[in-house]
């Protein structure tokens, strides 16, 4: 179904009251879907229109919505209907929700939940934001060594329904330390009266609570996994981080990155929701700065002022130069940006990355050089055109050298390496390429400066 057909569905189903037709809806959809089509409501008829749902179906659709949008719909939602929400969502997704509302609303909603609800709210609320225990799950199986296939079978079909995965189940001990995993799969396939211990695995890879959750997806994706463990400072097993979690993470990382590439502040919300003053107060401070970063620019072609009125055709060529250097600083960057966020490169690379980047840069100027040879030709003669050649070779070679040193060195002061990306790396190309250019021009043409 069309989207607007969906919403105008809803629209009209809610507007009658109708909850076996929004229930059908439900029915003929993925749930994902049914959510967007919710999301596309304001929060008064979003909470109204999950209203019409039945509990569990309440709780899966309230758990795709738009975080902030779950908040919305919460601050309208009675205590003790809030309670029975919190009761069937996932604890994870719990956790998050518990976090974006007021003190005042937490303090209201904790005593209308059961007491392991409570404590187990509190818990995961309490880690850090971006660690592995903010976005781990409680809801995951466990079994013992001692135990038989037969017997961790009948346990896992007792557990399932309330269990985030099974796929993976985890061997602990008396004092819940991590021991081994074993699969599903290899549960069904061996004998019924196999010991745990004899057939699961004893190297686990696992996280502590307070990991970054870029270096847990980075683990998820590297060693191909459904969940990761997740151990406290005494090495209990405290949760699991599932993959769909870890793509969620590295959505939200991805999406920060190109913020910063783009010299803007992380945003706290979606584009379509954050608030214009939001927008302005993210934006303006790089903006500012920058501005006076371009100012070296303009100090460039003063101090040059001589030779530019003596040879006005060198003004002809500088927006050619600056730019072709800022582009050459921004492809560096970007892609030393992403080798760092993904592990390919290291701190220790930078002497071997930097030799390749010369001979590469290099190439890429004298190829660039030769394409305005023939246009410096043509508006200045000779001896323009080996100013714009040389120049050309120079600001390239030098644009991906600070395209790729750049975020190098942010990482190494603990800085994000997005910020040397896009807009501040233009701003330094362009005032070294003014002075490069202006320079060989004031040298080759034997002016005074």
């Amino acid at each position: 179904m069309q989207k607007d057909t969906l919403f105008a569905t809803l629209s009209e189903a809610l507007a009658a009251h109708d909850k076996r037709a929004v229930r059908a809806q439900l029915e003929q959809m993925h749930v994902a879907d049914f959510a967007a089509a919710v999301g596309d409501f304001n929060a008064g008829l979003a909470a109204q229109l999950l209203d019409l749902l039945s509990l569990p179906d309440h709780a899966e659709v309230f758990g795709y919505l738009d975080p902030q949008l779950q908040a919305d719909i919460a601050c309208r939602m009675p205590r003790n209907e809030l309670a029975a929400l919190f009761s069937q969502m996932e604890s994870d997704e719990r956790a998050d929700l518990y976090n974006r509302l007021s003190e005042d609303q937490q303090q209201t909603l904790l005593p209308g939940l059961a007491q392991a609800e409570r404590e187990d709210v509190r818990r995961l609320a309490s880690y850090p934001e971006k660690t592995a225990g903010a976005m781990m799950s409680s809801d995951y199986a466990t079994l013992r060594s001692h135990w038989t296939v037969r017997k961790a079978l009948q346990r896992l079909r007792l557990e399932a329904p309330d269990k985030e995965t099974i796929y993976q189940t985890y061997v602990i001990d008396g004092d819940r330390h991590l021991v081994g995993t074993i699969s599903l799969r290899e549960l069904i396939l061996s004998n019924p009266e196999a010991l745990i211990a004899d057939i699961m695995l004893t190297e686990v890879v696992a996280v502590r609570v307070d990991e970054d959750q870029e270096d847990v997806s980075e683990k998820i994706r590297h060693y191909d996994l459904l969940a990761l463990p997740v151990l406290d400072s005494a090495e209990r097993l405290v949760g699991i981080v599932t993959y769909d979690d870890a793509m969620d993470a590295v959505v939200e990382e991805a999406t920060e990155d190109a913020q910063k590439i783009a010299s803007v502040a992380a945003l706290e919300a979606p584009m379509n929701q954050v608030s214009s003053w939001e927008l302005y107060r993210k934006r303006v401070g790089w903006l500012v700065l920058l501005v006076f970063g371009a100012l070296l620019s303009g100090a460039g072609i003063a101090h040059f002022e001589a030779i530019i009125e003596s040879n006005v055709a060198l003004v002809f060529f500088m927006p050619l130069l600056v730019g072709s250097g800022g582009n050459a600083g921004s492809q560096s960057a970007a892609l030393m940006v992403r080798a760092l966020a993904t592990g390919e490169v290291d701190l220790k690379d930078w002497a071997k990355v930097l030799a390749r980047e010369v001979f590469v840069a290099g190439a890429l100027g004298l190829t660039m050089a030769a394409a305005v040879f023939g246009l410096g030709m043509f508006r200045g003669g000779m001896e323009i055109a080996i100013v714009v050649a040389s120049a050309m070779v120079c600001v390239v070679l030098a644009g991906s050298l600070i395209g790729l040193s750049l975020p190098f060195i942010l990482s190494r002061v603990k800085m994000d390496p997005a910020t040397a990306s896009g807009p501040l790396v233009t701003t330094i190309v362009d005032a070294t390429g003014v002075l490069i250019y202006l320079g060989f021009a004031s040298m080759m043409l034997d002016l005074a400066v």
